[in-house]
């Protein structure tokens, strides 16, 4: 059986975390509330660090905010399979959301919506889907450790 490899990035500005709404159109979850993220690309070329370049590369792609240099923290790996039944691994990283970045939706075909969101709001929001939630409660705890750089 095959994986395929999702890394997904929890960003914090505040007491508030950036949340999307996917796609109507996404294979998996679409309009679901989801962490930032997507797959490996298995077209990139080696030698770097795939978890910290997939993140920087989808943060980019999706929002339009450039991590480099940005401190990410390994929150959690879980296995899931999608709504189509493909087997996944799943990476959450955190990261604070850089000063005076302004997110934006950069591939509405992926990103339907941007919500801030505090943690206590997350925890009492009946549509919060529970692996959103978990990554973010992971991802708080994250941020007081030591960032993977």
């Amino acid at each position: 059986m095959k994986y395929a490899i999702n890394v997904d990035v929890a960003l914090k500005r505040g007491d508030k975390w950036l949340l999307i709404v996917r796609g109507l159109n996404e294979e998996h979850a679409a309009g679901r509330l989801s962490l930032v993220g997507g797959t490996v690309d298995t077209d990139a070329p080696g030698g770097g660090d795939v978890l910290l370049e997939t993140a920087r590369r989808e943060v980019l792609e999706e929002i339009g905010i450039d991590l480099s240099g940005v401190p990410l923290a390994y929150a959690e790996s879980v296995f899931f399979v999608t709504d189509t039944g493909s087997p996944v691994v799943n990476v959450v990283l955190a990261a604070e959301l850089p000063v005076g970045a302004e997110p934006r939706i950069a591939s509405p075909e992926e990103v339907a919506g941007l919500r801030w969101e505090t943690l206590p709001s997350l925890e009492d929001d009946e549509s919060c889907p529970a692996w959103t939630l978990q990554g973010v409660q992971r991802a708080a705890a994250a941020l007081g450790r030591t960032p993977a750089v």
